[in-house]
This record gives C-alpha cells, structure tokens and sequence, in this order.
C-alpha cells in the first residue's frame, strides 16, 4: 500500500481531512502582489494627505529651529504627537489597507481556516532529514526559480528606471525640498507599478501551480479509497451480515402474522399469500405475509400449524405475489375475487 500509486482525485472526506489539519490549497504570491497592487492604489489616492502630512511636520521643525526652545518634558511629548500625528496620518491608511487585503486574499483561499494543527509544536519539524529532503524537493526548486525571476524582473525594473532618471538625480540639489520628496515619491510609485505588473505574470503562474501540487499531494491510491469506503458505509460483509440478519427477523415477524389471517391462497406450492380482513377497522383486505417457494411453503405450514384456511387460485396467487404489498391493502383490482374467497371462508365458518 505504502508504494502503490496515488491516482485518483480526492474524495469529499479526504478534502475535509486534510482541511481539519490546515492542509490548504494557497498561493502566497497571490497575496504579495495583491498587498502591492492596493498599496499602491492607496497610494496613489493618498498620496496628496502623505504630502500634506509630512509637509507640515518638516515645516514646523524648521521654523523652530531657528528660535530658542527650551527641552522639557512639554516639549518632548509634543514632539512625539506631532511624530504620531505625520506618521499615522500619511501611512496609517496604507496599514490598514495592507492587512485588510493580506485577510481577505488569504481568506478567500482558506476560507478563512484557523486550524489547531498549524499552531501545535511537532518534534518532526526540528528533524534535520526531513529539512534536508525539503530543500532538495520539486516544491523548493520552484521556489529557487520563481524567486530569482523575482530577483532578475526586480533587478531590471529597478535598473532601468534608474537608468532613465539618472541624469535628473543632480538637480535634486536645486530644488526645494518638498519638490525633492515629490520627485522621490513619483519615482517610486512608477516603479512599484512597473513591478506589479510583472509580478502578477509570476503569481498566475505560482496560483496555477500551487493548486496542481495541492491535488497531486492530496491524491489518494484505489486501496485508500476502499478502506474510506469501508470506514464510511461499512465493511460490505459486515453490512450483508446485517441485512441477512434484518431479512431474518422480517421473516420471523411475518411468519408469526400469518396465525392473524383469514386465508392463504396459494399456486399451489410456488406462490402464497396470507390475507386478513377485519371488517371494522379495514376498508380492504391486507396482505400479512407473502413469498414464493421456500417461503410460501412455509406460510402453508404455518397456516396448517394454526388451522388456517387455504385455498388453491394459480392466477389470483401469482397476481397478488406480484402486485401487492407487505402488510397494506390489496390493489383495487383484486377486491371481487378476494371477496368471493374471502365470502366462502366466511360460509365454511359460519359467519356473515
């Protein structure tokens, strides 16, 4: 079992195992270029607060120092608050943006799982074999290649947007500073969406492959599958043995009704019927027992054991076999050729 192929795609069951143990399809790099992608709308909609912010922290501070200021606890905690103050204002946003996005892309691909297993310390991590195996795996080598195309389109990216403002750096000594950092800003915001749009090339492809390895990991071999489907609807000879046993008390119980019948037609060994009508509460005529060979012999049996009265009707025996049901009423078609039976029972009997 343990080298036999896993070929088959995983059942239902399976999923929710492997789920119970935070074993989750997930693509990382779906959520790096997600975080970058809104990072940067942010900052492109804040960019201007940013400005503002940071604009009036640098101006207050520059005037200040010109003047003499005495250093006191007064003047240390406003410093801090107008810290905070630029700090939070200009890149609070984006925090906040950046965790709703990290939740909600990891979400959408977890469902939003928060499993026990993941967070339980195992021994088996510390093994060194196994971390050996890991960095040498198909899993790792993917990894090395994606992040040195990482790298590479990073590299390149950077580079070339360097290359091409290159001659600009100079005069950044002739302008204010506010146009400085306005620059700077610009340059980086052109950069991150050259970068993000290379990189979702990259996480399309991690997101593809993230989800075939995840269903060749969780794959499962045919010898899996019958032991789930043993585990799940039942050993199928425990299961017969069951329902041998079941059919056993039917029959016991049946049998044990055909004492309460008024009459058994029968063909004349082959098929046979026990039939009770109780006028009072019946508005029909019930079968209480039926079979066929073994079984109707053994309904004749016991309806002689009980001195029941049987009568011979190849065609009405055959029909009633086929036709009605255990313990209900007999098919409407049936009611005048029962009645006539049941009429002579009644006349044999003497009653009305």
């Amino acid at each position: 079992m343990a080298g036999e192929d896993k070929t088959e795609k995983a059942s239902p069951k399976k999923r929710r195992d492997e789920r119970k143990k935070g074993n989750v399809f997930q693509s990382k790099d779906v959520v790096t270029v997600g975080v970058i992608a809104v990072s940067f709308i942010v900052l492109n909609i804040w960019i201007t607060h940013i400005y503002k912010y940071i604009k009036n922290a640098i101006y207050k501070y520059i005037e200040l120092s010109g003047s003499t200021i005495e250093i006191n606890n007064s003047f240390i905690s406003q410093v801090f608050k107008d810290i905070s103050s630029a700090v939070f204002g200009s890149v609070g946003i984006l925090m906040i943006s950046i965790m709703v996005t990290s939740i909600i892309l990891t979400g959408s691909q977890t469902r939003f799982l928060i499993s026990r297993e993941n967070i339980k310390f195992k021994f088996s991590k510390l093994n060194i074999l196994t971390g050996i195996k890991k960095m040498f795996s198909i899993r790792a080598s993917v990894e090395l290649i994606k992040n040195l195309i990482k790298v590479s389109i990073l590299g390149f990216v950077i580079y070339s947007s360097i290359s091409e403002i290159f001659y600009q750096i100079p005069k950044l000594m002739y302008i204010d500073l506010m146009s400085g950092i306005k620059f700077i800003f610009t340059t980086i915001l052109s950069l991150v969406k050259t970068v993000v749009i290379y990189f979702v090339l990259i996480s399309a492809f991690d997101f593809l492959y993230s989800w075939w390895e995840y269903e060749k990991n969780i794959k499962m071999s045919k010898q899996e599958q019958k032991e789930e489907y043993k585990q799940e609807e039942g050993d199928p000879k425990i299961k017969g043995k069951i329902k041998e046993k079941q059919r056993a008390i039917s029959m016991s119980r049946m049998m044990q009704q055909v004492s309460q019948a008024d009459v058994v037609i029968k063909n004349p060994t082959h098929f046979a019927i026990a039939i009770k009508y109780d006028l009072q509460n019946d508005t029909a005529p019930i079968v209480l027992a039926k079979g066929k060979d073994i079984i109707a012999l053994k309904i004749i049996e016991k309806a002689m054991e009980n001195k029941i009265n049987t009568i011979e009707n190849k065609p009405l025996a055959r029909a009633l076999y086929e036709s009605a049901e255990l313990n209900k009423q007999i098919p409407l078609q049936f009611y005048e050729p029962v009645a006539e039976i049941l009429a002579w029972v009644y006349k044999l009997k003497g009653q009305k």
